[in-house]
């Protein structure tokens, strides 16, 4: 198999997601920081890519390479026996979000994840969460989609890995987007630790900062409730 091959691989998977509205190609330019007509010609099979930028560009989808082989050759050769199969992750009520399981009252629905993209997704805990179930989704509401768009929409469908709490960046030159108890709601934001508050950060300047006082004994890990780590926005 030659590295044009998984070129064009990339590059339908690329296709797909922004035809699913999962992304846009002006997004994952931002995010892997190319010049969008970088990722228009690339699509448009005008250019190909280097290593380093096919690199960028996989970390941003969160891919390995075996996700641009065959299957076969993914599961090592027809008899092999493969890594495949889907996790359910219920999707809760931002109040639930704190808790360290759900009760059947609390979840909505289930939505299916491939376990291989769910292993993918590296934890890193500030406190200890381990018993806790580890992914959750919830809709935005109005609040969050109108403060951090464009990157996210109101109603749009987050994926949390409530196992990040650290404030770590996950990924270089890209701040992590987290869910954040502020008073009795949850809220979507940018995160600063200044002191003894939690600054809350939105992405869109037209929006005012937020803030989070913690109290005595409390850390940022108390109302961090985790990391967003997969954003779907429905049309």
């Amino acid at each position: 198999m030659l590295i044009s091959d998984l070129q064009s691989r990339l590059r339908e998977l690329v296709r797909e997601r922004i035809e699913r509205r999962e992304m846009t190609g002006t997004e994952l330019a931002h995010l892997a920081g190319f010049q969008q007509a970088h990722v228009s010609n690339f699509l448009n099979e005008r250019r190909g890519l280097s290593v380093e930028a096919m690199d960028r560009v996989m970390e941003v989808m969160q891919l390995e390479v075996r996700d641009l082989l065959p299957e076969e050759k993914a599961r090592g050769g027809a008899g092999g026996a493969g890594e495949g199969g889907f996790d359910s992750v219920p999707v809760v009520a931002p109040g639930a979000l704190l808790q360290s399981d759900f009760g059947e009252g609390e979840v909505v629905e289930m939505l299916r994840f491939k376990k291989s993209f769910l292993r993918r997704i590296r934890p890193e805990l500030a406190s200890q969460r381990r018993s806790w179930q580890r992914f959750a989704m919830f809709r935005a509401d109005k609040d969050s989609g109108e403060a951090m768009r464009p990157r996210l929409l109101p109603g749009a469908m987050l994926l949390i890995d409530r196992h990040y709490n650290s404030l770590h960046s996950y990924r270089r030159r890209e701040p992590n987007l987290y869910v954040v108890k502020s008073g009795n709601t949850c809220k979507v934001r940018y995160v600063e630790l200044q002191g003894n508050q939690i600054t809350l950060r939105p992405e869109n300047q037209q929006c005012a900062l937020g803030f989070v006082q913690l109290g005595k004994g409390e850390t940022f890990a108390d109302y961090v409730v985790g990391r967003v780590a997969h954003i779907a926005i429905e049309t």
